[in-house]
């Protein structure tokens, strides 16, 4: 997913999540600011920009990467105005799990979970119980079980992010719970 950027240009002075680790420069977890990008027509980009440590003192850091394309940085870093305004309020242990959760997809996490456990009920209601009532209790379990899996799925990416809101919350007068 490009997030809507047709060019890195559009992305300067911007800032954005870093969801993958860059040897020696940035980890997963840190807010990267884009100073500046020069096009290299053959070569690709070269993205300068500024790492931004606020656990250690607000500590700055410049870089420069080079990226073959939008979707190569794209794949890198994401924009993420949440993250980016509350950075100071939270540590890199929960962005990090913020980032794992908001990037999971149903078909890559949930769906095997699915197919696993649907397998293994028709195996049970067919070889063990057998007969008509086994593929019936198969089939109304393997229902169940999609029904329970999805559930846990959203449930579990809306929980991320209400604790993440209610940690910054707690000044509003307002509490997200």
């Amino acid at each position: 997913m490009t997030y809507m950027l047709n060019n890195l240009d559009e992305a300067v002075d911007r800032k954005f999540l870093v969801t993958k680790p860059m040897k020696a420069q940035a980890e997963p977890g840190s807010i990267i600011h884009v100073l500046d990008v020069k096009d290299r027509k053959k070569d690709g980009y070269l993205v300068e920009y500024r790492v931004t440590d606020v656990g250690k003192g607000y500590s700055f850091r410049d870089y420069a990467a080079k990226f073959n394309n939008v979707k190569d940085f794209c794949n890198w870093a994401r924009p993420d105005n949440f993250i980016a305004r509350h950075y100071e309020a939270f540590d890199l242990k929960e962005i990090q799990n913020y980032i794992k959760v908001t990037d999971r997809s149903f078909v890559t996490s949930a769906l095997p979970i699915i197919a696993v456990l649907a397998i293994a009920l028709f195996a049970l209601g067919l070889f063990v119980i057998k007969g008509i009532v086994g593929i019936i209790i198969a089939a109304v379990g393997t229902l169940i079980v999609f029904g329970g899996v999805s559930w846990f799925f959203r449930w579990q990416k809306s929980r991320v992010k209400l604790n993440l809101y209610s940690k910054i919350s707690s000044d509003w007068g307002v509490q997200f719970k």
